[in-house]
């Protein structure tokens, strides 16, 4: 059984910089990629950022040059750093790890960019 646990979301204004983390815990296959998705009210799950074991990400390109994904394999932890948020990137994100076709989701937590 794999648990994802997240934490760093909560409410900054536009312009402002917020950092997730996700810690993976369970048996988990080496070989797996990590990352974020983001979810806004009445929209569908969407891709943010993922990252390989190997250590190759992925961006959605609404989030380009703003959005750095990154990850400890000694810790099984990701970690999103997000800069010059936008009141567009208000959302539940959620961590997730993809093992071949299996996926596993964290909780999600709350990023309000607001004034």
């Amino acid at each position: 059984q794999v648990q994802l646990v997240e934490s760093g979301g909560g409410l900054v204004q536009p312009g402002g910089s917020l950092r997730l983390s996700c810690a993976a815990s369970g048996s988990i296959f080496s070989h797996n990629t990590m990352g974020w998705y983001r979810q806004a009210p009445g929209k569908q799950r969407e891709l943010v950022a993922t990252i390989t074991s190997g250590g190759t990400p992925n961006y959605a390109d609404s989030v380009k040059g703003r959005f750095t994904v990154s990850r400890d394999n000694a810790k099984n932890t990701v970690y999103l750093q997000m800069n010059s948020l936008k009141p567009e990137d208000t959302a539940v994100y959620y961590c997730n790890l993809r093992v071949i076709i299996t996926n596993y989701w964290g909780q999600g937590t709350q990023v309000t960019v607001s004034s």
